[in-house]
């Protein structure tokens, strides 16, 4: 059996941490990707326990009341947060915890558990950055200008990280995150 661990994986918006933890999930077969909760309204085509936890904010303070929270936040007047037990369930049967949060949560994570693996992806450059954000044409200029600030913040935490990988080559930074996880399960 493998050691379970908890990676934790953050980054600015455009940096490609969904695409890498997707295939990362295709390559380890024992990573499994923890599932937020929230207290907002599932958007079109949301599932409740695929894309969120959706749950009512009485049920969200209660979690955070007995402590079954690893890390939440308040976030433009909804909850979101990591609950705990799933997390420590499957750590314990040897399995490869992703969580794919902001750098906020992830410096919470690392005061409960610091032995969790902080994983940052950055872009090649913050041109490249703003280059991938317009390349989606899903977000406005003021939206784009937001996350552009807000990277630039999030990349002077980066140095928090245990790990700092530059996306700049998709195949590669994904064989740089499965032999991270794979050095770190060896029992």
């Amino acid at each position: 059996m493998r050691t379970g661990n908890l990676f934790v994986i953050s980054g600015p918006s455009g940096a490609g941490k969904g695409t890498l933890v997707a295939r990362l999930v295709r390559e380890v077969p024992d990573a499994w990707v923890s599932i937020s909760a929230t207290t907002r309204s599932p958007r079109p085509g949301e599932v409740d326990g695929v894309h969120y936890q959706f749950m009512t904010v009485d049920d969200f303070r209660g979690l955070v009341d007995q402590d079954g929270f690893l890390e939440w936040a308040e976030v433009h007047g909804n909850y979101y947060g990591t609950p705990l037990a799933p997390i420590r369930e499957h750590m314990a049967t040897g399995g490869q915890v992703i969580l794919e949060i902001d750098v906020q949560g992830a410096l919470q994570v690392r005061d409960r558990i610091p032995e969790a693996h902080l994983v940052f992806i950055e872009p090649p450059s913050l041109e490249e950055l703003e280059r991938r954000l317009r390349g989606r044409g899903t977000e406005s200029e003021d939206v784009i200008r937001t996350r552009m600030d807000n990277a630039r913040l999030e990349l002077s935490a980066k140095m928090e990280y245990d790990v700092q990988l530059v996306n700049d080559n998709l195949d590669e930074s994904v064989k740089e995150l499965v032999e991270l996880v794979d050095s770190y399960a060896r029992s």
